[in-house]
């Protein structure tokens, strides 16, 4: 299963791309519309991208009443990023929801309020929805397995893995921040070898189903996160490069596959580990564990 990350793509904007994914997932949506943050708030590295939007979307009433029709209309599965200050905030939200998976921003680097912990918040959503729920975590977690077995005792369906995490860069001329907050989320190819370790932690601690992200680009970093036991696989900044990546890395991750001997990019999830595979549970067997397809 191919999806964008949260915040990477403007499904409206450029409908044809957010069609070629398996499922869209929204930018974040708060119960109370956010401006964001002061710009700028976007700097290129050499390796990746930095970003402190701060949450910036219309609200829930008006995602509600009026986004969220308009995305249905694409005909494509949809992930709505649910995000929040407090866990009854993120419960209010769920509640509200229907038809979707629920992706829980657990982890945004780029806003000032401190939600409650990860668990509390799971836990209050699953008590608000029976919809999916998956967990969207920091690399910057102390224990990640520790975290996600939580995530999973809280009623969590699934993780994605991972968030972008705290950076900074310096103007070359001035030596002074280049963002206006100084420091952002940091995303790119080299906040990959990062996502794979919290990957290949969460699955070996949970076996949950698990969307990996962080450093996508092309098939061969999607096998990879597979192979660390992904059972999806998000592009982010990927795509404000290359609109055209997911047709193109569906492409190339079939070609890594077949390559390593595998008809289909399912069979190399969890390869990287080292204990026998058999052990591993069904993974597409029901709406809560999405499949990575191959059309």
């Amino acid at each position: 299963m191919l999806l964008n990350a949260s915040g990477c793509l403007d499904a409206l904007a450029a409908p044809d791309v957010a069609r070629s994914l398996d499922a869209f997932v929204t930018k974040t949506v708060t119960p109370e519309p956010r401006e964001g943050n002061e710009p700028t708030r976007i700097a290129e590295t050499d390796h990746g991208m930095l970003n402190s939007i701060g949450l910036q979307n219309p609200g829930r009433e008006r995602f509600l009443g009026e986004v969220l029709p308009r995305l249905r209309e694409l005909g494509v599965p949809l992930w709505v990023s649910v995000g929040g200050f407090a866990a009854d905030e993120y419960a209010e939200t769920c509640a509200r929801l229907d038809d979707v998976t629920i992706e829980l921003n657990l982890s945004c680097p780029n806003v000032d309020e401190a939600p409650e912990s990860a668990a509390e918040i799971v836990a209050a959503c699953r008590a608000a929805t029976p919809l999916p729920l998956y967990a969207k975590l920091s690399p910057a977690q102390p224990d990640i397995g520790a975290a996600a077995l939580a995530v999973q005792a809280a009623g969590g369906d699934g993780l994605s893995l991972v968030n972008t995490i705290r950076g900074l860069e310096l103007d070359p001329r001035t030596l002074r921040p280049r963002l206006a907050r100084a420091v952002g989320g940091y995303s790119g190819p080299a906040l990959k070898p990062v996502a794979l370790a919290a990957v290949y932690t969460a699955f070996r601690a949970t076996r949950m189903p698990i969307v990996g992200m962080g450093g996508v680009a092309n098939g061969r970093d999607a096998a990879e996160f597979i192979a660390a036991g992904a059972s999806a696989v998000a592009v982010g900044t990927a795509l404000f490069a290359d609109p055209g990546a997911p047709a193109r890395i569906r492409r190339e991750v079939l070609e890594a596959a077949e390559s390593l001997g595998c008809k289909d990019p399912s069979e190399l999830r969890g390869l990287a580990h080292e204990h026998d595979r058999t052990d591993l549970p069904p993974i597409w067997t029901t709406a809560k564990t999405p499949a990575f397809q191959a059309n």
